[in-house]
């Protein structure tokens, strides 16, 4: 299990960039094995929004394909989320996600939310027009 805590989100207006940050402080047992980023708009189901696993495969929701980046500092303990040409139907909140054994989902089912058992308080962004 560990601690997530995210940081960066903000407001900007549409066409701008944020760089969202996950940090993870170690708790016990193993360490994780697949980290995402999910978000969600109040009143609406929550969206992956991209995976990344310990080999560095990475997975993204169609809708911020090309715009978004997920990478992650092991060394840090860190994730990042880049997102570029932000839209206003980007606004949400954001959480971070830790996900545990490798190969037991794969990166789609991942995304979905399945195997994912560590949760960040969330990050809240806001892209106006």
């Amino acid at each position: 299990q560990v601690d997530l805590v995210e940081s960066g989100g903000g407001s900007v207006q549409a066409g701008g960039s944020l760089r969202l940050v996950c940090t993870a402080s170690p708790g016990y047992g193993y360490s994780p094995y697949v980290m995402a980023w999910f978000r969600q708009i109040p009143g609406k189901e929550r969206e992956g929004v991209a995976v990344i696993d310990g080999d560095g495969n990475t997975k993204y929701a169609g809708s911020v394909k090309g715009r978004f980046t997920i990478s992650q500092d092991n060394a840090k303990n860190t994730l990042y989320l880049q997102m570029n040409s932000l839209e206003p139907e980007d606004t949400a909140m954001y959480y971070c996600a830790a996900g545990y054994g490798a190969n037991r989902y794969p990166l789609p089912a991942r995304l979905t939310g399945y195997g994912m058992n560590d949760w960040g308080k969330g990050t809240m962004v806001t892209i106006s027009s």
